[in-house]
């Protein structure tokens, strides 16, 4: 015999629509391009990456990744992090200009279209490689 056809067993990796869905996709956001873009600017990069000490946060808040807004409890685990497949993948999407009202304007036919503009986004540089450089222009 059968079962009913509403207590139908799920087969092996097939998801279902179950209420804790939302809750697990939320839980896990994290910042999208256009904020990030935000953040890239060299006045408040500067503020992103020089961070107060902040017990609260993972590494007191010192070792911070803005291209993908994440903390890190050391620089090594920071550097490792650099190396990976979705911070590679998140600066790629970076580098292509964010979505903006104009652009949407223009193709809703308020305006004439433009092509999105390539940014350069480069992974950023470490401070102890910035402190490392430092003291060689010192030496010379």
């Amino acid at each position: 015999m059968g079962t009913p056809a509403g207590r139908r067993k799920k087969k092996a990796g097939q998801k279902g629509s179950s209420h804790l869905t939302k809750i697990m996709k939320t839980k896990r956001k994290t910042k999208d391009h256009d904020q990030i873009h935000d953040d890239l600017v060299p006045c408040v990069a500067d503020k992103m990456l020089n961070q107060d000490v902040d017990h609260d946060k993972p590494g007191a808040a010192q070792h911070y990744c803005i291209t993908c807004a994440r903390y890190f409890q050391d620089e090594k685990a920071l550097k490792e992090h650099f190396r990976t497949k979705p911070h590679k993948r998140r600066i790629k999407a970076l580098q292509t200009e964010p979505y903006s009202q104009k652009e949407a304007d223009a193709a809703a036919g308020m305006g004439s279209y433009h092509l999105r503009q390539k940014v350069d986004v480069k992974t950023q540089a470490l401070k102890s490689d910035q402190a490392a450089k430092m003291d060689e222009t010192e030496t010379t």
